[in-house]
Order: C-alpha cells, then sequence, then structure tokens
C-alpha cells in the first residue's frame, strides 16, 4: 500500500511538471513562426473562400461571420470616441445592429457609422499581414481574443451563439488541425474576409439603386431608405449616400489589392515555365 501511494504521488508530480511545461509550449505555438504554405495552396484558398463568397448558399451560412466583423467595427469605434455602448444585436437573417448613446452629430457618430463597412477588409488586410509575417497560429488566436471580446457585447441569444460557434471552429482548427491545414485555413480566412467585405457594399449599391428606381409610394413600401449606414452617414455630414457607398468601395477594393500582394508570395513563380 505505501508503495501504490509513493507511484500516485509521483504521477501527480510528473502530471504538475507537464501542466507547468505546456505553458510556454502553447506560448510557443501561438507565436512560432510557421513557413509560408506552397503556392497552390494559396491560390486554393483563395478559389475556396471567393466561391463561398460567390455562392448564394454558401454565402447564406457564413456571410454571419462578416455581420459579426461589420458590427464589432461599430462598436468598437463608439466605445473609441466616447460613446456608450448599449450592445450588439446579431440575427438570423445575417443582419446585425449596434446600439449606442451620444451625441446625435459630430465625429463621434461619423466615425461610429462609417467604421461597419471598413472593418472586414481591415480584418483581411491585418489578417493578410501576420500570415506574410508567418504568424499562422498567432492569427488565430487574435481572432478567437476577438470574438471572446464581442461575445461580451453581444445582446440576443443567437448572436451570442453565432460568435461562439465561430470560435470553436477557430479553436478546433489551433488545437487539432496539421500545421499544413491549418496554414490553408488561416489563408481561406484572410481570403474570406477580403472578399466578404465586397460583397456587402455590392449588395447595399444594388439594394439602393432598386429603391431609387421605384416610384415615391413604392418606395417608402419597401421600407426605410435611411436605415443603411450611407444614408446615416449623408445625413449626418449632408455628402451624399451614393459618395459614401463609392467610399466603401474603393476602400474595400484597395484592401483587396493590399491583402492579395501580402498573402502571394512575390515574385510569382508559374510551374513549368522557365525563362529563356
Amino acid at each position: 500500500m505505501p508503495k501504490r501511494t509513493h507511484d500516485r504521488e509521483r504521477e501527480t508530480d510528473d502530471l504538475s511538471a507537464h501542466t507547468l511545461c505546456s505553458v510556454p509550449d502553447f506560448w510557443d505555438r501561438v507565436t512560432g513562426l510557421q513557413a509560408t504554405p506552397p503556392g497552390w495552396v494559396i491560390a486554393v484558398s483563395a478559389a475556396v473562400a471567393l466561391l463561398i463568397v460567390g455562392s448564394p448558399r454558401l454565402w447564406r451560412v457564413t456571410r454571419i461571420a462578416i455581420t459579426i466583423a461589420h458590427e464589432s467595427g461599430h462598436a468598437i469605434v463608439s466605445v473609441l470616441t466616447g460613446r456608450k455602448l448599449e450592445g450588439i444585436r446579431l440575427h438570423a437573417d445575417t443582419s446585425g445592429e449596434t446600439v449606442s448613446r451620444g451625441r446625435r452629430n459630430g465625429p463621434g457618430i461619423v466615425l461610429t457609422a462609417l467604421a461597419g463597412y471598413l472593418t472586414p477588409p481591415l480584418l483581411g488586410v491585418g489578417a493578410a499581414g501576420l500570415l506574410a509575417a508567418g504568424r499562422v497560429t498567432l492569427l488565430l488566436s487574435v481572432l478567437i481574443l476577438l470574438l471572446l471580446a464581442v461575445l461580451v457585447m453581444v445582446r440576443n441569444w443567437y448572436g451570442g451563439l453565432a460568435v461562439i460557434t465561430t470560435g470553436a471552429v477557430f479553436a478546433v482548427v489551433i488545437w487539432l488541425a496539421s500545421p499544413a491545414l491549418r496554414a490553408a485555413f488561416a489563408y481561406a480566412v484572410a481570403w474570406f474576409l477580403l472578399f466578404g467585405g465586397i460583397r456587402p457594399i455590392i449588395e447595399l449599391a444594388g439594394t439602393r439603386r432598386q429603391r431609387v428606381r421605384l416610384p415615391p409610394g413604392r418606395r417608402l413600401a419597401a421600407g426605410n431608405t435611411g436605415s443603411s449606414d450611407a444614408d446615416q452617414l449623408g445625413f449626418l455630414t449632408g455628402v451624399p449616400a451614393w459618395a459614401w457607398v463609392t467610399l466603401f468601395a474603393l476602400f474595400a477594393v484597395a484592401a483587396l489589392v493590399i491583402g492579395a500582394r501580402l498573402l502571394v508570395p512575390w515574385p510569382v513563380h508559374v510551374p513549368f515555365l522557365r525563362s529563356s
């Protein structure tokens, strides 16, 4: 019996030592460098992301991730500009809303309204920068931390479920996926943020174009034309809403160009082609 007790204590000590050693190991895993994946992996990840964004069915399922980024942009900027954040609500139709209190005019509310459509492309560029630096796991870990911050701001059950599910996917990839699969997934996420930041702007422009063509009576019946970020910015600044939509589009396209430049190794080596 005494011998068994001694063995049990030794096993406990070994387990404690393993736990203590796992902390620096985990930190090294998060912050460690990872080699750039082959060009074909980067190309396939871009193609997959573009397919998801371009497919109506797949976009309907994944668009909530872009909505999370969009609304988190509103929320973060509202706090940074001194407004009182009431919370974020995410809906099953992939729409969302962020409510904050403060002055009804001035730079604070303008920057808050401006941040939504700019945040997904900006996150895409940031993700591309981390991947270009070889920080694959760090990128996924940062996204999990951002999702935890958003979760604190969410005020409805569906929104909480969407944020938790998204974060769980990232966590599973970090812990269970091989380095190669983890890198492919991270590159797909970056491409998805870049491509996915453009599609809502196209949808916004299309919706506004359809409403403008309607007669005034039918336009009112179709819904509130002043509910979009562009319309709110137009009301707050006097600059036409179409100009804000154009600004959103230019920003998103510029982000895609910069992100692609960071994600795609340069110079590009095309297989089977040799210089003469």
